[in-house]
């Protein structure tokens, strides 16, 4: 049987760890060409490596996804390699400072956004026009439980994915009759080496997440990964704009 994406383009950003090396190893599974985008070249390297070795396509770029001129490369990149873009799942972020707000240096409450907020933006802004001469494509940015309630000591974090629901359904709207559709997924604890960086930091970080896991358990990345690449399938024709929690409840109570 063909899979859900199969003989896609899909670009993932922040590919080289966690949510974002899984779902690019599902999209492949799926049948997709894939580009895989991070920062830290070993990573990206490490993902493709694995996809090739499972018997998929793949090629990787580096790239800081708050740099313009490099988002720019990376899509051109894409359309080089592969000739389109049919989906792109656009995951790079960091989980910024933490702290209450009135203790956030503005420095690093400006990088948080630059990556997590403006990264999605730039993203978005190259991909939408490719996808709209191809007449389809389909869009997931990543956002965050976080984007819906209040994330105390972490706060340009939940300013950030608050953001990235914002300009997703916008962009959803904008291109409702233009054959792309622009979704965001909502993860909740993900066991990623982010998340894991961050309950390190702060005994009380890792205290209010387990506090809040109905599931008892953290998620796994490729129950976002699962997500992800059936928002990009056909399956998914009619889903625009929409914001999907997967979560385990978290935040059902």
């Amino acid at each position: 049987m063909a899979g859900l994406v199969e003989g896609k383009v899909a670009l993932v950003t922040g590919g080289g760890s966690g949510i974002g090396r899984s779902t690019a190893s599902l999209f492949a599974r799926e049948g997709a060409r894939v580009l895989v985008a991070d920062i830290l070249e070993e990573g990206a390297q490490e993902s493709v490596d694995s996809i090739r070795a499972s018997g998929g396509e793949a090629e990787l770029f580096v790239v800081d996804v708050s740099d313009e001129h490099q988002v720019v490369a990376l899509l051109d990149r894409c359309v080089e390699q592969f000739g389109r873009i049919d989906c792109a799942l656009n995951n790079a972020g960091i989980s910024g400072p933490q702290g209450l707000l009135h203790q956030i240096d503005f420095a690093e409450w400006s990088r948080t956004l630059a990556i997590n907020l403006g990264g999605v933006f730039l993203c978005m802004k190259h991909e939408i026009p490719l996808m709209q001469k191809q007449g389809a494509g389909a869009i997931v940015n990543m956002a965050s439980g976080a984007g819906m309630i209040a994330t105390p000591g972490m706060s340009p974090y939940c300013a950030a994915k608050h953001g990235v629901l914002g300009i997703t359904r916008t962009a959803a709207v904008e291109n409702a009759q233009t054959g792309v559709r622009i979704n965001a997924v909502c993860p909740g604890s993900i066991d990623t080496p982010m998340l894991r960086s961050a309950m390190q930091v702060d005994p009380m970080v890792e205290k209010m997440i387990r506090a809040n896991m109905p599931i008892g358990r953290l998620g796994e990345p490729h129950e976002i990964a699962e997500a992800v690449v059936w928002l990009c399938s056909e399956r998914a024709s009619l889903v625009s704009g929409h914001s999907m929690l997967v979560d385990g409840a978290a935040l059902a109570r």
